[in-house]
């Protein structure tokens, strides 16, 4: 435990299954070990550690992912509360007591947030590129239908015709808000608080500006007790993923009833559809009543997250622990109904 030397007791091993994060927060190893590495680099910068051990750190953390990647080094849930203290207890194992000044002037809570952010802007940039892609998958259906007639609709009763590539494109556009939702995510994220400490900052004067550019971001927080304690930056990411997932709840409905024999304006291909034990000549649209469904997932990650900060007091407080789990998922969920 990063946090136990004071204690003279084991932490309870409940206590410990309770509070891990690691479950889903191996989600963040990638984005751990390129802060710990941009960190090491600022520390020799500014005279904390020796070439040598900034060498050794890096080449130890390096290891480590690689490790991971292969397999050969999985952290054990019933031992480390998060990503975070695993990487710093195995870089120790591995290189000796230099691994531990990798931890001088920062906090896990500016660390772990740092890595968050790197997160959001990765997982953001690539569900703008998922949503392009599926864009342009409609644009060639609309491409090959301008001349394919279909009502359109208003109180769901026939109103004026219109083309099924008009209909189609409609849905382009809503993408098209996502991507700039996502894109404001971005921006929003692309601010280093690292060196922000656990509140107030570090007795120590880190080069931050240094780390900043190092990460990529274009930014740094000005105001450590926000910064470690900000997560507007999820919420809008939560508020995109959730928005992206309502358009294609919105899509796949229209697609349910457009396949029903009441509707029978299109036919699903066998590879896409289900059947019934019962009823042999059942040609059922599941996956677009799943996508329909998973929407209820997306909507509550973003409510559990508005609930958990709603009342939170400055700065960090361990229900903020609670802002990651949806987070992975709700990315994963729309990821995966767009690819």
């Amino acid at each position: 435990m990063l946090w136990g030397s004071r204690f003279n007791k084991k932490f309870d091993d409940k206590a410990l299954e309770f509070s891990s994060s690691l479950s889903f927060d191996i989600n963040l190893i990638e984005w751990d070990i390129k802060v710990s590495k941009a960190h090491a680099k600022m520390l020799n910068k500014i005279g904390i550690l020796t070439q040598d051990e900034k060498e050794k750190i890096q080449k130890g953390l390096d290891i480590i992912f690689f490790k991971y990647k292969d397999g050969t080094w999985k952290p054990n849930e019933n031992k480390f509360e998060d990503i975070h203290s695993a990487i710093e207890e195995e870089l120790t194992n591995h290189i000796g007591e230099v691994g531990k000044k990798l931890h001088t002037g920062r906090s896990r809570n500016d660390q772990v947030a740092t890595d968050v952010r790197l997160w959001v802007k990765n997982s953001a940039t690539e569900l703008i590129t998922a949503i392009t892609n599926f864009q342009k998958n409609l644009i060639n259906q609309a491409k090959e239908n301008v001349n394919t007639l279909m009502p359109g609709y208003t109180h769901l009763q026939r109103a004026q015709p219109i083309s099924f590539a008009f209909h189609m494109l409609a849905y382009v556009e809503m993408l098209e808000r996502d991507k700039q939702r996502l894109n404001f995510t971005i921006n929003q994220a692309d601010e280093c608080i690292l060196g922000s400490g656990a509140l107030a900052g570090s007795t120590i004067e880190l080069d931050r500006e240094f780390t900043s550019i190092e990460l990529g971001f274009s930014a740094v927080s000005k105001n450590a007790l926000d910064s470690v304690s900000n997560r507007d930056f999820i919420l809008d990411f939560l508020h995109t993923c959730n928005l992206g997932m309502l358009h294609l709840s919105r899509l796949s409905e229209e697609i349910i009833l457009w396949t029903s024999y009441e509707w029978n304006f299109i036919k699903l291909g066998d590879e896409f559809t289900t059947g019934s034990s019962l009823m042999p000549q059942k040609q059922n649209p599941d996956l677009a009543e799943l996508i329909r469904g998973k929407n209820g997932r997306t909507f509550g990650h973003y409510l559990a997250l508005l609930t958990t900060i709603k009342s939170l007091p400055l700065s960090y407080n361990r229900d903020l622990q609670e802002d990651k789990e949806g987070m992975f998922d709700s990315f994963f969920t729309f990821l995966i109904q767009l690819i």
